[in-house]
C-alpha cells in the first residue's frame, strides 16, 4: 500500500476548498478518491458487508457538514478513517445487546480453484479473527498503516497518540497477528 503523498494531500486541499464554494463535482471526486479506501478499512475493523455503504456514506456526510474541523494536520484519508472508525465503534455500542444469527453465502459456485479458495478463506476468517482479539489501538494503527500506508505522524494525529507510540503498537500488532494466525 502507498501512503499518499504531498501532491494527493494538496490535491484534497483544493477539492474541499473548492467544495466549500459550490462545487459538487468537488465533493464527488472526493468522494471517488476514498470511499474504496475507506470501506477497505472499516472492513478490516470490523464492520459487518452489509453495513459498509451505510458507514462509508455516514462518514461523507458528517466530514462535509464539519469540513472546518479538517486541520490538514493529517492527510483528508486519515481524517475520514477516524470519522468513519468513531462511527463504527459508535455501532458497536449500540449493538452490544443484538444477537447475530450469521447467514453463509458461501454456497454460491465459484470458477476458481476451490482449494485456493478455502484456503484463502479460511486465511481471511483466522486473521479478522485475530484482528478482533487485537487491542483496539493496536488493531487500528495495524490498519492505518498496513492497509491504507498511512505515515506513523498521520496515524498519532488521527488516533491522538505518539509516532513513536504508534510504532510500538504496530509492532505489537504485527507480532500477535503472526502467533494468531500461526496456530
Amino acid at each position: 500500500m502507498r501512503a499518499l503523498t504531498v501532491s494527493a494531500e494538496a490535491a484534497d486541499a483544493a477539492l474541499l476548498a473548492a467544495w466549500r464554494a459550490g462545487s459538487e463535482r468537488a465533493a464527488a471526486d472526493l468522494v471517488a478518491r476514498h470511499s474504496g479506501a475507506l470501506g477497505r478499512f472499516l472492513y478490516a475493523a470490523g464492520a459487518q458487508p452489509a453495513d459498509l455503504d451505510d458507514l462509508v456514506q455516514e462518514t461523507f456526510f458528517r466530514a462535509f457538514r464539519r469540513a472546518d474541523g479538517w486541520r490538514a494536520d493529517a492527510s483528508f484519508r486519515s481524517w475520514l478513517c477516524a470519522i468513519g472508525g468513531n462511527l463504527l465503534k459508535d455501532q458497536f455500542r449500540r449493538r452490544r445487546t443484538w444477537k447475530f444469527v450469521p447467514l453463509d453465502d458461501r454456497d454460491l459456485p465459484d470458477h476458481a480453484d476451490p482449494a485456493a479458495d478455502l484456503a484463502a478463506t479460511d486465511a481471511e476468517t483466522r486473521l479478522r479473527a485475530a484482528l478482533g482479539k487485537l487491542p483496539r489501538l493496536q488493531r487500528e494503527v495495524f490498519l492505518l498503516r498496513a492497509q491504507q500506508g498511512l505515515p506513523y505522524p498521520d496515524i498519532a494525529a488521527v488516533l491522538g497518540t505518539t509516532p513513536g507510540a504508534a510504532r510500538v503498537h504496530y509492532h505489537h500488532a504485527v507480532r500477535k497477528l503472526k502467533e494468531s494466525c500461526h496456530e
